[in-house]
């Protein structure tokens, strides 16, 4: 008799994970237990039991000082909020792919599960859903289900399946589905795995004379496999080798073997030996059988496959600077080449010493030669596989080394996959010169994983959380007057806005110099870093106004530092008006000198005596900060005229006609003394004025403020 085992058979990734969590915790001095059994294997649940691992039926049964673990197929949310309130601490083995599941569905209504209502998955789906929920097993009840609820075709919806469901009847489901709800979203959340092992049963139920299907009564996906062979031949259900009639298989040449997602390797090995019988032809079909083996060789090389996907522990015998060669308990040498061990260039001879225990995966059988050729590189791949796809469904941060910066964005080295970062992921901030982060290491998350293992990280949203995390705590603290070390984001005509560490603040245009600029691009550019303190919060509009000019730059306090009134000057004329002319005194700050006074003698216009660019001695004859305006005059450094003068030039006017003798006494009198200067009032800017209160401490006093 030949009997062919599945190669999918036994423990999926999702029960294999959560059984190494309980028996990783096991070992700890901490009382463990599981929420309801972890997998549907009476066998297994035992097992754990005399290690330590017992099981708590309901939160109820919780005391609150247990290590509490959540089994794979996954809880409502209203039952871990019942554990936390028992204060236990809770350890989360729900299948990724259960997990994923809670996602889609969570908040959403109405949703339509393909699955067992009983089933502990189904409950735990629908205590992630949103509202309305319903759950059908067949075609048949999705008929009945849409007949009674004529409202859910009606409105959108979202359609998934217990991740065990049998796929043939889901897609009959779903045909049916799309034509009475057009507004149906489906997701296939039938695992793959699940999905393999049951296509993988059909096809050797049909090509056999019998099937045994190995697993417990109450495993949901075992049942589904049983279905599914008992439709193509005689199908026996055993949970273990006890159960097994060698009668059965009296006139039957091919048997083939298939066991549930929860069932162990051991119960797997013990049945199928059982089935057979040394003393006779029986032969178990698999790889790596050669003809000289025994039946018990035969069923180890089988087994070894399928108990560990072709994976093995070697012992170290040797090292050369190319090889290693290891013992793995077979008659053929096993050797690990130097570039199948690891992805890095590593020398081998210190890295690896005799007596070491490797993961390896066997990459190719050589029975002529006797040899195993084997890897550890991708072994770690392979494990370090599943750890990718969990990361992508928990959200964890991993971390890595940016390889290289490529066209569209970076590579990220990482358990020994190339992670593709795109540009719009690889930074906070757009256009970012992504070259700063070559051979440094980066935290990223993975956000999707792509047809043959491309994958697509992200260090944009692990960035993001660090910068909210940063933004919070600096709008707990924050206070006017505060200084911070800035980054300049971005300019626009009226300011710049600087990064204070995830929080951004803008700098007006009238804050970023003492100087009158047109535009934020002459003083600062984008990525400076610059000093800034907070000027004013509103933390409602989470909105900051900072300042950057330092009060001791100020032109007014160095002018009031270094000039007095009566003190000499040696101007420039800046500009001339009708009244007189703006002569620049030191940068920042102008004076005026009135018409009146730049001579004794009568001036139709101060462009008759004065010039753009001309230099000339004034008197400082007053300053008022209060208007920041400063008085000059030439006059007052010019000797005035003899009285003999003025009188001969009155009476000459006067003779003229152009001076009445009444005014003779006032023209004496001023040809003694000055004149009172009264300065126009500063007519309005033309231009757009900032803020009264910014622009009276940021403008200095020009002609065009003057003006």
């Amino acid at each position: 008799m030949n009997i062919t085992l599945a190669k999918t058979a036994g423990f999926c990734f999702g029960v294999n994970r959560a059984v190494d969590m309980a028996l990783k915790y096991a070992k700890t001095s901490k009382k463990v237990c599981t929420l309801g059994p972890i997998i549907h294997n009476e066998n297994v649940v035992n097992d754990l039991k005399e290690k330590g691992v017992d099981v708590a039926h309901s939160v109820d049964d919780l005391s609150g000082d247990e290590l509490v673990i959540i089994r794979s197929h996954g809880v409502a949310p209203s039952v871990l909020r019942q554990a936390e309130q028992k204060g236990v601490e809770i350890v989360d083995a729900t299948c990724p792919y259960v997990a994923k599941i809670h996602k889609i569905v969570s908040g959403i209504t109405p949703v339509l599960i393909a699955g067992d209502k009983n089933h502990e998955e189904v409950k735990g789906i629908m205590g992630h859903a949103g509202g309305d929920v319903f759950v059908f097993q067949s075609e048949e009840e999705l008929v009945d289900l849409t007949r009674n609820h004529p409202e859910i075709c009606q409105n959108d919806l979202i359609v998934v399946s217990q991740t065990t469901f049998n796929r043939a009847i889901f897609e009959k489901c779903i045909i049916f589905l799309k034509k009475v709800c057009t507004k149906a979203k489906v997701f296939d959340t039938i695992c793959k795995a699940t999905a393999q092992r049951q296509d993988e049963a059909r096809a050797l139920a049909k090509s056999n004379d019998a099937m045994v299907v190995i697993g417990s009564k109450t495993s949901s996906n075992t049942a589904k496999l049983f279905d599914i062979c008992s439709k193509e031949c005689k199908t026996y259900f055993v949970t273990s080798a006890q159960e097994i009639d060698r009668a059965w298989f009296k006139d039957v040449k091919n048997v083939g073997v298939v066991a549930g997602a929860s069932t162990p390797a051991f119960i797997i090995k013990e049945v199928i030996k059982t089935m057979s019988n040394e003393n006779t032809e029986e032969k178990v079909l698999s790889a790596e059988i050669t003809d000289d083996m025994s039946f018990e060789e035969a069923l180890e090389a089988s087994l070894s496959r399928f108990n560990t996907d072709q994976k093995v522990k070697g012992v170290v015998l040797a090292v050369t600077p190319t090889e290693i060669q290891v013992d793995i308990g077979r008659k053929q040498t096993g050797y690990v080449p130097a570039d199948e061990y690891s992805t890095d260039n590593v020398d081998l001879q210190k890295e690896v010493k005799v007596g070491d225990e490797l993961d390896l995966v066997i990459m190719k059988v050589n029975d002529v030669e006797g040899t195993v050729m084997l890897s550890k590189k991708r072994f770690d791949r392979s494990a370090n596989w599943s750890k990718i796809q969990e990361a992508l469904d928990s959200g964890e941060v991993l971390e890595g080394t940016v390889k290289e910066v490529i066209k569209g964005g970076m590579i990220i080295k990482a358990f020994g996959y190339d992670i593709f970062v795109p540009a719009s992921q690889a930074s906070v901030r757009r256009n970012a010169d992504l070259s700063v982060y070559v051979g440094k290491e980066v935290p990223f998350k993975i956000i999707e994983i792509r047809r043959r293992r491309n994958i697509i990280g992200s260090c944009k949203a692990m960035l993001k959380e660090q910068e909210d995390a940063a933004a919070a705590k600096i709008w707990e603290n924050i206070a006017v007057g505060d200084k911070f070390m800035g980054t300049v984001k971005s300019l626009t005509g009226f300011g710049a806005f600087v990064d204070i560490g995830g929080v951004d603040g803008m700098v007006h245009i009238s804050e970023l110099s003492w100087q009158r600029i047109k535009h934020p691009s002459e003083v600062v550019k984008v990525g400076d870093t610059i000093e800034v303190y907070v000027k004013a919060l509103d933390t409602e509009k989470k909105k900051i106004s900072l300042g950057y000019k330092k009060a001791d730059e100020n032109p007014w306090t160095i002018f009031l530092n270094n000039y007095n009134i009566g003190d000499t000057v040696n101007v420039e004329i800046a500009n001339i008006v009708d009244y007189g002319a703006f002569a620049h005194i030191c940068a920042g700050v102008d004076g005026l000198i009135h018409i009146s006074q730049i001579s004794y003698d009568r001036i139709e216009k101060p462009q008759d005596v004065l010039s753009t660019g001309q230099k000339v001695d004034v008197k400082i004859t007053d300053i008022d900060l209060d208007k920041k305006r400063v008085s000059l005059s030439i006059k007052a450094l010019i000797d005035p005229p003899k009285k003999e003068e003025v009188a001969e030039e009155v009476v000459a006017n006067t003779e003229s006609g152009e001076i009445a003798p009444e005014i003779l006494a006032q023209a004496e009198e001023q040809a003694q003394e000055p004149a009172k200067v009264e300065e126009p009032a500063a007519e309005a800017p033309t231009e757009e004025a900032a803020p009264v209160e910014e622009a009276a401490a940021a403008v200095p006093a020009t002609e065009e403020t003057a003006e």
